[in-house]
């Protein structure tokens, strides 16, 4: 069930301490976002709470999301829900939406992130492997768009966001399972954009490069190991290549989905954002 954790009061204080000055929403809108406890999934919360939204943050641990959720209380003074879920239950998208629209009465922002598979090459990659990362990456959101596209074409406005990567577009081979199946993604969400564009709903997806989470450091710490390096050496050799200098922040990626999410941004459909300091060699 959904477990409300937040208040609407806008004039709580940040982490930090500092007063965020009231204001009135500039949306009243429901934001439901996957992955929503860590990492991009967080950052993205909290930008969609900024914004105004309500949101509701799923993932497949209570307590990540519980611990995640007081926190965008605390900081935005939003209004957040949390719900745990496992997205690739193939009973799960129809309970999160249903669960959704009995709290909210609707769902007009779906944000579609999860974790990326463990890393590996091609050749490297089980059977189980890539039936877990199909269902990850791809079927369990295709599952939640299906539900949810309807409706917000019905009421005449919805985005929905895939977080894909920057892998899509220049190959990481150590990281096969992602590479294909967020290619997948990326196809699937250029083919939803034309089905519901004349209603008022636009299918986008974030392709970020690199981030500062969680998942980084793992990457780094797998290709530190198997090259017999030091993550050190790695990072400073990752971040090197990226003409910014640095990874993202988390919230850099979460401003792009915020973007999108926007009505500012209702033209803006089928395409995808990449937010990589500059380092996709891709024309």
């Amino acid at each position: 069930m959904l477990n409300p954790v937040a208040t609407r009061d806008l004039t709580a204080a940040t982490a930090g301490g500092s007063p965020i000055s009231t204001r009135t929403a500039i949306s009243t809108r429901t934001a439901l976002v996957g992955g929503g406890g860590t990492g991009i999934g967080y950052a993205t919360a909290e930008q969609l709470l900024l914004a105004g939204h309500r949101v509701v943050i799923a993932g497949r641990r209570a307590d990540v999301l519980d611990q995640s959720a007081a926190r965008l209380r605390e900081r935005t003074g939003g209004s957040v829900d949390r719900l745990a879920s496992d997205i690739r239950d193939p009973d799960a998208a129809r309970a999160v939406i249903a669960e959704v629209k009995a709290a909210h009465g609707s769902l007009d922002v779906l944000v579609l992130n999860a974790g990326g598979p463990a890393p590996g090459r091609i050749t490297e990659v089980g059977d189980q492997g890539w039936q877990d990362a199909f269902e990850l990456l791809l079927l369990g959101p295709l599952r939640l768009a299906r539900l949810a596209l309807p409706p917000m074409a019905g009421r005449g406005f919805g985005r929905v966001v895939f977080v894909t990567s920057t892998a899509v577009r220049q190959p990481q081979p150590d990281l096969a399972a992602s590479v294909v199946l967020r290619s997948a993604v990326t196809a699937a969400a250029k083919l939803l954009a034309r089905e519901f564009a004349a209603d008022g709903v636009t299918v986008n997806c974030v392709a970020p490069g690199a981030t500062a989470t969680e998942r980084r450091r793992r990457i780094l710490d797998d290709r530190a190991r198997a090259g017999n390096r030091s993550y050190d050496e790695l990072d400073a050799q990752d971040t090197a290549s990226i003409p910014a200098g640095r990874p993202a922040r988390p919230e850099e990626i979460g401003a792009a989905v915020a973007f999108l999410a926007s009505a500012a941004a209702g033209y803006v459909n089928g395409t995808v954002l990449t937010v990589d300091g500059g380092r996709t060699e891709t024309i």
